[in-house]
């Protein structure tokens, strides 16, 4: 009767402790992320991954300066997610790449702006003038919805000349170009420097809203490493918050970028960080991709509800 007594207890015995080990929370498994970005306060947040990953976790943030190159190295396996705008998701998905947005990244931005003495007063004026733009950006979509709302036709009325971002600011004060549209803080520069007056914030409305950035993976990472990108999306939602909550701390970190910060306090009403994805915005991307379509920018309008998991975002841990 003892010994029964005694193996009984000793399979209660195993039996709690195989209870006990199942309820305990597994520590993460070691990770290591590869995360693109641009180097600018409003696409800040990967920067800050490294401080609420696990501390088993470790993230190599590298810097780009367009968002097709950030995908094009996504795609080639070199980063585990990286910054796109949504232009640029779209017309990845509508070509068939298997890219996926998990989270928001950056909202506003844009300014169309042009020289401080240049006579031009609204969009109209604009006509028979040179304007710089970089495709495959929100500023490209808004640029040419500002000419459409103004009469102007963008392949007969003006000329549009590719110019990158950093190199717009010199164009205008040469007066190379009459006018730019871009993301800031390009536009408070001018504005701060002398050279440049905002001609528009030319966002359309609320059926496009403020859209311009977010958080691109691909479809080979989510399924090989979700739980990696929920740690990556994770550490996104908390970065965001942060700066939200500490505009100093945001400002001052994006100015060893090499913004000075009065630049940076210029643009911050301009500027807001992001990273979830609202039923509302989801409207507003299919708006996009229904514009960008219209416009010729893309042959084939995607399945926006495929091209973004909203798992990630959904599953945030606070």
């Amino acid at each position: 009767m003892r010994t029964v007594t005694k193996f009984a207890g000793l399979i209660m015995a195993v039996l709690l402790l195989a209870l006990t080990g199942c309820s305990a929370e597994k520590p993460a498994a070691s990770q290591s992320f590869k995360v693109g970005t641009w180097k600018t306060a409003q696409t800040i947040q990967p920067f800050y991954y490294g401080d609420y990953l696990p501390a088993s976790h470790t993230v190599e943030v590298l810097p780009f300066t367009n968002p097709g190159d950030q995908k094009t190295a996504l795609l080639a396996g070199d980063l585990d997610m990286c910054g796109t705008t949504w232009v640029t998701a779209i017309s990845a998905a509508s070509k068939g790449e298997p890219v996926k947005v998990v989270a928001s990244l950056t909202n506003k931005c844009s300014a169309l702006v042009v020289g401080a003495d240049s006579g031009i007063n609204n969009v109209a004026d604009l006509k028979d003038k040179k304007i710089a733009y970089v495709p495959g950006t929100m500023h490209q979509i808004l640029l040419l919805e500002a000419l459409k709302r103004a009469g102007l036709d963008p392949a007969k009325d003006v000329t549009l000349v590719q110019i990158d971002f950093f190199d717009m600011g010199q164009a205008l004060a040469n007066k190379q170009i009459d006018a730019f549209c871009s993301g800031e803080p390009y536009p408070s520069i001018a504005v701060t420097t002398g050279y440049g007056k905002i001609l528009e914030y030319p966002y359309y409305d609320d059926s496009i809203g403020y859209l311009n950035g977010a958080m691109l993976s691909t479809e080979k990472e989510i399924k090989d490493n979700p739980q990696g990108i929920q740690a990556l999306v994770d550490a996104h939602a908390k970065a965001t918050e942060y700066l939200r909550q500490n505009k100093d701390a945001w400002l001052s970190k994006a100015a060893e970028f090499g913004t000075d910060k009065a630049v940076l306090e210029e643009a911050s009403g301009n500027m807001e960080l992001a990273c979830n994805i609202t039923p509302e915005m989801v409207r507003q991307v299919k708006n996009l991709a229904q514009r960008m379509y219209d416009l010729g920018i893309i042959k084939e309008i995607p399945d926006i509800e495929a091209m973004i998991n909203l798992q990630f975002v959904q599953n945030v841990k606070s």
